[in-house]
């Protein structure tokens, strides 16, 4: 048997093992993606083998937890690719305008830049007093940063630049205090969102929203696993709500394709149709609106 078969198999008892003991399953995901990462942890190690993992993740939980940092997908940025915000701010503001209430999941929200990103931009708009922004994530330490809303102050020089290419109306500075080397997001940014745990791979329905924004995590995914996802957002999303993915992502190749409207494919934003009719799942409780998160 090859190294690299034997490796597989080690990766896929490994996989099995952690959804066994703690439930995450990344049995569906790229496996070049998990592997890359596996393989990366790996050799930060003084194991020798995938094999040796195993025993490490069933005995010690704090090797699982440094391992799910690793699989999770935490690549994110203030106002990451600005023109999908722009097109957002300039497209679809007008349309949820005339909402009198709105309903959006952000789901994969990582450590939070894209949340403070669209608490922003609602707020220029002036839609920021009547939405309630669900962030969801399934790593509790990146969904901890997220409310923490604590950023390196290195990164800000770049998400300005972001945030005026994203059609920005006021300076950025406005939205965060400087403190040594990080910079805090304003309190504010935070009251009309509601951090909570969901795992796109094994939770339910999240209720109807009005736009549900998913960037560049289903890439992850293999296509089993991405067309769940589709349908979970389609039983997610009321008849006209907004479908947003991320730039190397699409709905073209799914089977729930013509259950959406192409909005703007260049931007990844999609509109589910009125009148589909689709079997309902079991739905998702939806956490209750909180307060503040943390006091800083």
């Amino acid at each position: 048997m090859g190294n690299i078969k034997r490796e597989n198999i080690e990766i896929q008892l490994l996989l099995d093992a952690i959804f066994q003991k703690y439930g995450y399953d990344f049995r569906s995901y790229s496996r070049a993606h998990v592997k890359r990462r596996i393989l990366r942890r790996l050799a930060m190690t003084d194991l020798e083998t995938v094999s040796d993992m195993i025993k490490e993740v069933l005995y010690h939980p704090d090797f699982f937890d440094k391992l799910l940092l690793d699989l999770s997908i935490n690549v994110t940025e203030m106002f990451r690719d600005p023109s999908f915000y722009m097109t957002v701010r300039k497209e679809i503001i007008p349309v949820l305008r005339t909402y009198p209430f709105l309903k959006i999941w952000h789901a994969g929200c990582s450590t939070g830049e894209e949340i403070y990103s669209l608490a922003i931009l609602l707020q220029e708009e002036g839609l920021y007093g009547r939405v309630q922004i669900y962030a969801t994530d399934f790593n509790e330490v990146v969904l901890e940063k997220a409310k923490e809303g604590i950023y390196p102050i290195d990164f800000i020089k770049d998400y300005t630049v972001n945030y005026q290419q994203a059609g920005g109306t006021r300076s950025f500075s406005d939205y965060y205090s400087a403190h040594y080397d990080y910079v805090i997001m304003k309190k504010a940014l935070r009251e009309r969102v509601v951090f909570a745990d969901h795992n796109l791979v094994t939770d339910g329905v999240f209720g109807e929203m009005n736009m549900i924004i998913c960037r560049n995590v289903l890439i992850y995914f293999n296509q089993e696993l991405q067309g769940n996802v589709h349908k979970l957002f389609l039983e997610s999303l009321c008849p006209g709500g907004f479908l947003c993915l991320g730039s190397k992502e699409s709905l073209r190749f799914s089977k729930y394709y013509d259950s959406f409207t192409a909005v703007l494919e260049k931007e990844k934003i999609y509109r589910k149709k009125y009148g589909d009719i689709i079997a309902p799942l079991k739905k998702q409780p939806v956490p209750e609106t909180q307060g503040p998160i943390s006091k800083i």
